[in-house]
């Protein structure tokens, strides 16, 4: 019996990572990683950061949140059924194949997912697979609680993450009105959360017959580990990503815990638990054109500068990131040479190979000096990407 419960507990975690959706974020987190390298380079010539960098970070910045949510999930005994997470699955790898990450809040997919079963239910009727039958959900019961609840925690999981995203951001050159060339900020990033979820039923029996189960009453729950996507895309010019980023991940937490607060109260009024996904949908909508507005029609912070040389990005271990350089800085004067231009940039730090001297606008228009000793193995321009 023992082997049995071992073998179907490998075949379980196999299962997981030949999950369709994890499979796809792969593909996704690559192509992300070559699509960024190639508008890095039709800008500047040179990428900013490696082009796996968004592979190695698919997971690598969210299993903390993923654990922290398997425990509460797990914890406090919130329930979910099979159905919903195969067809929220099923959404997320369309929504990955499309590389629209505008729409890959995790809100968007439990609430398609939870609307969708209930049309499916209303209008054709039973559905039954291997012993699960879409007749057997009560959309005005427990799981009118736990799916919004669940899908709150989901937004301020996602809060954490875009608010720490901007470190990664991707800069890019575009036209202004005037014709101008200027500067503008790029994030769009993926996450995948190994998240154990609660499911009430022996449906996962007729895959691994020795799962682990545990009975509750007269019910019978079971562990599964599901891979949940969470997917973000905007564009920065109006403002600096490490200004916008962290205010958009804030307001995300929010409605994050607005939607949880207000997925509790189906504990007394189910109905409730609908509303919560509506708000959540609609909040999180709201915000993402509200910040796309502001930002398609304000001006550009990385506009080019007539008193100076516009940094739009910074290479990682360069000197300019040593000197604590930042996208939105001028650089005025390079060793008492002023420069106006990459070229002359280029040529001012060659007038002292061995030790550079700068004059730095800084975002708040303070000027202030900064002093770097280079090595034959930096970068010649100091690693900086400039508006041309």
């Amino acid at each position: 019996m023992s082997e049995h419960v071992v073998v179907d507990v490998l075949k379980a975690v196999g299962l997981f990572f030949l999950n369709p959706v994890w499979l796809v974020a792969i593909f996704a987190a690559v192509g992300l990683g070559y699509f960024r390298v190639k508008n890095e380079r039709r800008s500047f010539h040179v990428r900013l950061h490696p082009g796996l960098t968004e592979l190695k970070r698919v997971i690598k910045e969210s299993w903390l949140p993923a654990l922290l949510l398997s425990l509460v999930v797990s914890g406090v005994g919130l329930t979910v059924d099979v159905g919903w997470l195969v067809l929220l699955s099923a959404i997320a790898i369309v929504t990955m194949l499309t590389f629209y990450y505008q729409v890959a809040s995790p809100i968007y997919a439990a609430a398609l997912a939870f609307f969708g079963l209930v049309a499916v239910q209303q209008f054709v009727g039973d559905v039954t697979v291997r012993g699960w039958s879409l007749t057997s959900i009560d959309f005005m019961g427990q799981i009118a609680i736990t799916i919004p609840v669940i899908a709150g925690l989901l937004l301020i999981v996602e809060g954490f993450l875009v608010g720490t995203a901007a470190h990664y951001a991707s800069s890019f050159l575009t036209k202004t009105k005037r014709g101008l060339r200027a500067a503008a900020f790029k994030t769009k990033r993926l996450w995948l959360l190994p998240v154990i979820f609660l499911v009430p039923g022996d449906f996962l029996t007729a895959f691994t017959p020795y799962w682990p189960q545990f009975t509750v009453g007269a019910t019978e729950f079971s562990f599964i580990p599901v891979p949940i996507v969470i997917g973000f895309s905007q564009v920065a010019r109006a403002s600096f990503a490490d200004d916008l980023l962290p205010k958009m991940g804030r307001a995300i937490i929010w409605i994050g815990v607005l939607v949880a607060a207000v997925g509790v109260l189906a504990w007394w009024m189910p109905i409730m638990g609908w509303v919560a996904l509506v708000i959540g949908v609609v909040g999180r909508a709201a915000l993402s054109i509200v910040v796309a507005v502001r930002e398609r029609h304000g001006g550009f912070v990385g506009a080019p500068q007539s008193t100076g040389v516009m940094i739009a990005g910074i290479l990682p271990d360069s000197p300019g990131e040593k000197l604590g350089l930042v996208p939105g800085e001028c650089i005025r004067t390079v060793n008492g040479i002023q420069v106006s231009n990459e070229k002359e940039l280029y040529d001012a730090i060659q007038v002292n190979a061995a030790h550079c001297r700068l004059q730095v606008i800084g975002r708040d228009g303070e000027v202030r000096l900064m002093q770097q000793v280079l090595y034959r193995h930096d970068h010649h321009r100091l690693g900086l990407l400039v508006v041309r």
